[in-house]
């Protein structure tokens, strides 16, 4: 086994399209669920007032939806960084709304941790521009 831990260009394209992936689909998944799994995740925490649910869902939806397109279009360090703290944040919230959330056996919470990695190796290292990505 080598040595080098450096990866490949294609490697890092991988990685970044992968996260980009991510963010555009679970805004899609979202929003086609708005008024079921996701207003159930949003209804398992019962001091969530109800008026607050939908508006909460939304600006979720809104957020993963511009994380993927910066992501896709623009990214950068703070592309990645934005959305290292938005996966942050959404964990601590899902953590508050259901801490059960974490033994979910579909990685609810725990695929976090190794996006957060992901999200943080991206970041560090010198970004590719955005015509780099698109080219092979």
């Amino acid at each position: 086994m080598s040595n080098d831990t450096r990866l490949s260009h294609g490697a890092w394209k991988a990685a970044h399209w992968s996260l980009v992936t991510v963010w555009l689909w679970t805004a899609f998944v979202s929003a086609q669920q708005a008024h079921g799994l996701s207003l159930e995740l949003v209804s398992l925490q019962g001091r969530i007032p109800p008026e607050w649910r939908q508006p909460i869902i939304w600006s979720g939806i809104a957020a993963d939806l511009v994380l993927g397109l910066w992501m896709a279009l623009r990214p950068g360090r703070l592309a990645y960084l934005s959305a290292f703290g938005m996966t942050l944040m959404m964990t601590v919230v899902g953590t508050w709304v259901d801490t059960a959330l974490w033994l979910h056996p579909l990685g609810v919470l725990s695929k976090n941790l190794p996006i957060l990695a992901l999200l943080w190796l991206l970041a560090e290292r010198v970004t590719p521009t955005p015509r780099q990505l698109h080219t092979a």
